[in-house]
């Protein structure tokens, strides 16, 4: 499935760093930043999230939430927030369902060798639930700007 701007994000619900159920339907009303990340606390994740935890009072002067989806677990989540003093939610997608319906699970390369996995990508969704950004490549050190376009 590749979403388009302009869509009705998929609805899902997960699980966060706190063991509490979320969905998308929760963020209705407001507008939300959901980006997929590999792996928490890795290098290009820790300067992606980072990026994002530093600008967090600007995005919410603006009347974004800001949430982060890959495969570890509620308490990798937990731990890496901690470390970090990230001031938003991780969701665990242990079974790829989200990542699947969001179309960011595909075939990537490092070091020359291919393999499957989370392609970093991040959706922007409005009050109503529809898509109205799309980032595919996402510069970590820099991923703020491209979503507030400054």
């Amino acid at each position: 499935m590749h979403l388009q701007v302009g869509q009705e994000a998929p609805e899902f619900k997960s699980t966060n760093e706190k063991g509490e159920i979320v969905s998308l339907s929760d963020y209705y009303g407001k507008k939300l930043v959901l980006y997929f990340y590999p792996k928490d606390d890795t290098p290009t994740c820790t300067t992606e999230a980072c990026d994002l935890r530093d600008n967090y009072k600007h995005f919410k002067s603006l009347g974004y939430e800001i949430l982060g989806i890959n495969m570890d677990t509620p308490r990798k989540h937990s731990n890496f927030i901690k470390k970090y003093a990230l001031p938003f939610s991780l969701l665990s997608d242990s079974e790829h369902q989200i990542i699947s319906d969001y179309g960011v699970w595909g075939e990537k390369i490092l070091f020359g060798r291919k393999y499957m996995g989370i392609i970093r990508t991040t959706f922007v969704i409005n009050e109503k639930g529809i898509i109205e950004q799309i980032i595919e490549k996402v510069v970590a050190k820099n991923h703020s700007s491209q979503i507030l376009n400054l």
